[in-house]
């Protein structure tokens, strides 16, 4: 039985499951962790605070589930509209990014 192109590659450079799924586990860490910082230093009167961009990026780099998890548990930029709505837009396109491509790539 002749290979499939796909299975070429995946022979070839191995899968990229696994260290996609360490990067994705480790930002929304990341994320939900910068989260729950930032509530702990809003209590603090004159602490510096981590930068909403901060938040955004880590949401935009992958991190985007750890990001809203994190906003939920800890009430945190819950009334922030750009937050609020923002976030959960932002995953919602990572996960249509992320069912397209595995199906691109699997029917490759």
């Amino acid at each position: 039985m002749p290979e499939t192109r796909s299975d070429t590659i995946f022979v070839l450079a191995g899968s990229p499951a696994a260290p996609l799924a360490c990067y994705l586990a480790a930002v929304n860490l990341w994320a939900f962790c910068l989260m729950g910082f930032d509530k702990g230093r809003s209590r603090r009167k004159g602490a510096r605070r981590v930068r909403e961009r901060t938040l955004f990026l880590s949401a935009l780099l992958g991190g985007s589930l750890g990001a809203v998890l994190g906003m939920w548990l800890f009430r945190h930029k819950t009334r922030h509209w750009y937050f609020a709505w923002g976030l959960p837009l932002i995953l919602l396109v990572q996960i249509a990014a992320g069912i397209w491509l595995s199906r691109a790539l699997l029917s490759f």
